[in-house]
């Protein structure tokens, strides 16, 4: 059975990590559906497409997972009404969905597809959100991330770009 784990993983955190391997113990094959390929470089979508799957890709390799797992970009079409046949249409058939997003739920609710919620890890530091602004503020954030993320973020320059986005949006929060 294949199932389907649908993120923007700015950046690809530990907690996505934990969420793929629990979903991997459920289903036999995984496509990762990386969402929101059409944004970059602003403070919420930092990373391109291409960088998000690069990240994944190196931890999958890292993980051994890469055999089981299938990545797609997915952009945005903006109407939940055709959302998600749009999906359907990018990625191989699939039987259960994972998600925690209420949205993501209602919306496949009348597919007959099963969706399930994954356990969140450390969700208050594992989070897109959290981690940029740490990555912004010069805090710790490289151990919420797995370490080939983090050494791809040192490679690419996320960081400085993070703060060269940001300079001037003193006042503004990062989301």
């Amino acid at each position: 059975m294949r199932g389907l784990f649908i993120g923007r993983f700015q950046p690809f955190h530990n907690g996505h990590l934990k969420g793929i391997e629990w979903a991997l113990k459920r289903c036999d094959e995984l496509v990762i559906a990386v969402g929101s390929t059409q944004r970059s470089f602003d403070r919420m979508d930092l990373f391109t497409a291409g960088e998000r799957v690069e990240m994944i890709r190196r931890v999958l390799k890292a993980k051994k997972l890469e055999g089981r797992c299938i990545i797609i970009p997915v952009s945005d079409i903006n109407n939940n009404a055709l959302w998600v046949s749009h999906l359907e249409s990018l990625c191989p058939e699939f039987r259960v969905v994972f998600s925690n997003n209420p949205l993501v739920k209602l919306l496949f609710s009348g597919t007959g597809k099963k969706v399930l919620e994954v356990p969140l890890f450390e969700r208050k530091r594992c989070d897109g959100t959290c981690i940029r602004k740490l990555m912004l503020s010069g805090n710790k954030w490289k151990e919420l991330v797995p370490p080939e993320v983090a050494g791809f973020i040192a490679e690419s320059g996320g960081a400085e770009r993070l703060r060269s986005i940001s300079k001037g949006d003193k006042n503004e929060v990062v989301r």
